[in-house]
């Protein structure tokens, strides 16, 4: 036998105003409907927040649906699967909205999620994750983190990127010498310089970068990434920051 389902929002509502309707929500719809075997709570759930997409109905009504779906075990991949087939069917919109309300109340579940990929990730590496990237947040899409390995003689960091995330086209620039390697240490990643197609980067993967070379690199879009960045020595060596990678370009790599 499952939970039994028991309402009382109708008579702490409009018990007095509108007893009937009182009666009906929370003896009939609830009380007797909900309670019906013939479906599973989870799946009924499911349904019910379907139903209230559909019909456009994003105020409390549809808020605590989501609560109650994932009460009854709904996962954050499921109704973000739920919400997107859906959404196909109804309108675009409309799923944009019941998003907004979901992303909410599966918070700590996405969070959980994060830090759970984030300590898989970091076991498959022997060189620290660090720290959010922070300083150089303004040139990523996406969260980046950044850890130290050399400042000595030639610098040496390990950049982790979470997956989607990916560094603007940049250059490095350099009167003499100068440029970069990049040696993937864990997860699956993408470089591509300007004018070529993108070179997916597995475990062990190096790349040469030359000063004067326009280019970019990060996570695949499903998959924690992070690579050694090697500074090779030149003189008045810098970095020159460009525009954002397009979205539909970044969005068509797998």
């Amino acid at each position: 036998m499952s939970e039994k389902i028991v309402q009382t929002a109708g008579r702490d509502e409009l018990g007095k105003f509108a007893p009937e309707f009182a009666h009906f929500n929370d003896d009939v719809l609830f009380g007797e409907n909900w309670n019906n075997q013939d479906i599973d709570l989870k799946t009924r759930c499911m349904i019910t927040v379907v139903a209230l997409m559909s019909s456009g109905v994003t105020d409390s009504s549809l808020l605590y649906h989501l609560q109650n779906a994932k009460a009854h075990g709904v996962t954050r991949k499921e109704i973000a699967a739920v919400i997107t087939h859906v959404a196909f069917y109804i309108g675009w919109p409309k799923g944009w909205a019941v998003f907004r309300m979901a992303k909410d109340v599966w918070t700590e579940d996405t969070e959980v999620e994060m830090d759970s990929a984030k300590s898989a990730h970091a076991a498959e590496m022997v060189f620290p994750i660090g720290e959010p990237n922070d300083g150089f947040a303004q040139y990523f899409t996406g969260q980046s983190y950044l850890a130290p390995i050399s400042t000595d003689q030639v610098g040496v960091f390990n950049v982790t990127f979470e997956p989607g995330c990916r560094n603007n086209w940049h250059i490095h620039q350099a009167d003499k010498g100068g440029g970069q390697i990049l040696i993937c240490v864990a997860g699956r990643g993408y470089y591509q310089e300007w004018g070529k197609e993108a070179v997916e980067m597995h475990p062990g993967d190096c790349i040469n970068i030359p000063a004067g070379v326009k280019h970019w690199h990060g996570a695949a879009p499903d998959s924690w990434f992070s690579h050694l960045a090697i500074e090779v020595p030149g003189e008045n060596g810098r970095n020159e920051w460009m525009e954002a990678v397009d979205e539909e370009q970044y969005g068509g790599l797998k």
